[in-house]
């Protein structure tokens, strides 16, 4: 007789990870035993410093928000859990009491996922202990448990200093040469000589490995005259050879490789002597893998002498951006990783461009990326924005400094445009004169834009106001920030008028709770995710750090944050936007990476139930953070 409800969890779980990567009886085996549970709003489903039980959990539907309770008895989100994620893995992992509390943030369906169950259908699956590792980690990730996690996790656990690509599967030969263990070294060696190659595996008559023969056996046993050229492969091969599965990570290959001195795995059916060969991993292969880590790709950034190779360097970042968000790999880490990459490659562009320049420059410069990019945010391919500030000079020398470093704008941005980033179509970029001005001139911009606000002074605040030094003398920019909170604070008005741009788009949802999407153009039933979600938090952002007088913290979560910190009354709403804010950013920058672009317009029909419902979620902070604005700056009558 079937079982109909194990046969609807399966049909559930078979969609998410980890559970879509097993075997369809090991799956069944798990949806027998799982518990469901029903959650009303504020239903408590596990407190901080409860014993840990036999279950972790994925959320079937509803949401449930795991929270920290502070010493000061102050609650803070780790995590909001939509349908298709799993939570509660610490008593799987660790085997600890919880650290964290999980309450229904509405009325949910929790699947218990039975923990000896999985464990004994999963005993040898590295794929899912990987994938469980890194949603420990995104949810464990906060201040108050960084020291443990590192504990517990020092070996596994990925960060911005560690080789986060180490996790990924490692890509072996899948068609390695082989000879038998019949044969002459002559007939090895003519093989290996043929196909190209520096090691032959030695096979038996079922195509098991015996062992491996490589360029150095025959350099040092047949080339020194201990054997003759027609001895058999037997005599000089390396036997018994080390052997693996095929699911095995770059890490687990590379560690194996060192403790056995080795430079050749062989890649078995079942990762033993005792079964087929399937493939070969070799140390060259752990290295070109490795090529696509960080700290590779910003060397290859730093030696590049011409924009074609920066180009190379920064399509590795895509790849590299692509792994991490399959791997689940926090936000804050990614955007960290990324921002870093493209800020070596404008350094670049800019040293390069530099040696074409007639002379070096004639005064101390930086140059400012402005906008996303100086929000550390501009995770795939955009357009440029950025600017240049210089030290004063005499007036009569003006035009001559100003024309040098146009001619290098123009030399950058073409560089940036080469390597992907777009020209900006407003042309707010360093190559235009008016983006290009010495220090005084820049504060004066400044100054007239806060005190004298209008709607193209607004435009442009919310552009130039998120920037950061990328090359240059940080000094003029310390000079140039303390000169706009000086200018901020003499009025008031200027934050009116960027609250009344921060309401300009308003919780993206209809009446009937449908999605606000374009209602004309090329663009026509399309939802845009940057203006209608993205944008709203960033305005927010930015008005109110700039009136809490914030300084040298451009990254939208990273303000909300930081309000958070200075503002307790307010709290959870802040820390509500930062999370929802990052992930929004991490749904547009899927989207790009499927449509191959900004991933700035989605098409509603694309998306299953799960994933418009995370979308909604996290469209609640930024009708309750507006709601804050029209308080705290009095525009509900300021038109």
């Amino acid at each position: 007789m079937k079982n109909s409800i194990a046969e609807r969890v399966y049909d559930f779980l078979k969609n998410y990870p980890p559970f879509n990567i097993l075997k369809a009886d090991d799956l069944l085996e798990i949806s027998k035993q799982v518990s469901i549970i029903y959650l009303e709003k504020g239903d408590t489903l596990f407190k901080k410093g409860d014993a840990f039980n036999e279950y972790f959990y994925m959320v079937r539907n509803g949401a449930i928000t795991s929270f920290h309770t502070n010493n000061n008895n102050v609650q803070e989100i780790v995590n909001i859990s939509d349908a298709g994620d799993i939570f509660g893995v610490r008593p799987l992992i660790a085997k600890e009491d919880y650290k964290l509390t999980a309450t229904a943030n509405e009325e949910s369906i929790v699947y218990g996922i039975p923990i000896d169950t999985f464990q004994k259908v999963t005993n040898d699956n590295p794929s899912v202990y990987k994938f469980l590792i890194t949603a420990f980690a995104t949810n464990a990730y906060d201040p108050y448990t960084a020291e443990e996690t590192g504990k517990i996790f020092a070996d596994y656990l990925p960060s911005t200093s560690q080789d986060i690509v180490s996790f990924q599967t490692a890509n072996y030969s899948k068609n390695p040469i082989t000879c038998s263990f019949k044969s002459s070294l002559k007939d090895a060696a003519i093989k290996m000589s043929t196909h190209k190659i520096g090691c032959i595996v030695v096979v038996d008559d079922d195509i098991k490995p015996v062992g491996i023969i490589t360029n150095s056996d025959i350099k040092n046993k047949i080339a020194t005259g201990l054997f003759p050229i027609e001895t058999p492969v037997t005599n000089i091969m390396s036997s018994p050879v080390f052997t693996n599965k095929k699911d095995l990570t770059v890490a687990d290959g590379q560690l194996q490789m060192i403790k056995h001195n080795i430079g050749h795995l062989c890649i078995t059916k079942d990762g033993t002597v005792n079964s087929k060969l399937v493939g070969v991993l070799t140390h060259h292969d752990v290295l070109v893998t490795l090529g696509n880590n960080p700290s590779v790709i910003l060397k290859e950034i730093k030696r590049a002498k011409r924009t074609k190779k920066l180009r190379t360097a920064r399509l590795k970042a895509n790849t590299l951006l692509k792994s991490y968000l399959e791997q689940n790999i926090p936000i804050s880490h990614i955007v960290k990783i990324i921002s870093q990459i493209n800020d070596a490659v404008t350094v670049r562009a800019i040293e390069i461009a530099l040696k074409k320049m007639p002379s070096p420059p004639p005064v101390a410069f930086t140059w400012m990326s402005i906008g996303s990019q100086g929000r550390k945010e501009q995770l795939l391919f955009t357009d440029q924005d950025n600017a240049i500030v210089f030290e004063d000079v005499e007036n009569d020398k003006y035009e001559e400094t100003q024309a040098y470093f146009l001619e290098l704008a123009k030399l950058v941005t073409k560089s940036l445009n080469k390597i992907g980033f777009e020209y900006c179509e407003a042309h707010m970029m360093a190559s235009n004169v008016a983006w290009c001005q010495s220090i005084t001139k820049w504060k004066l911009q400044f100054e007239n834009w806060i005190l004298n606000p209008d709607e193209k002074a607004i435009l442009l605040s919310s552009i130039f106001f998120d920037y950061s030094a990328v090359y240059g003398e940080s000094k003029l920019i310390d000079e140039l920030s303390d000169s706009i909170y000086e200018s901020l604070s003499k009025t008031s008005l200027f934050f009116k008028f960027l609250g009344r741009d921060a309401l300009k788009n308003p919780p993206p949802l209809g009446f009937f709770k449908q999605f606000l999407v374009e209602e004309n153009g090329e663009q026509k039933d399309l939802f845009n995710i940057k203006s209608k979600a993205m944008m709203p938090l960033i305005d927010a952002g930015r008005l109110l750090t700039l009136s809490k007088n914030i300084k040298g913290i451009n990254s939208t979560y990273e303000r909300f944050e930081k309000l958070a910190e200075l503002d307790p009354n307010n709290k959870e709403l802040y820390q509500s936007c930062s999370y929802a804010f990052k992930a929004l950013l991490k749904f547009k920058t899927k989207q790009g990476l499927l449509h191959n672009n900004s991933g700035k317009f989605i098409k509603l029909e694309t998306l299953n139930k799960e994933e418009k419902l995370k979308l909604k979620r996290c469209f609640k902070p930024i009708q309750e953070i507006q709601e804050s604005l029209k308080i705290r700056f009095d525009l509900k009558n300021f038109v």
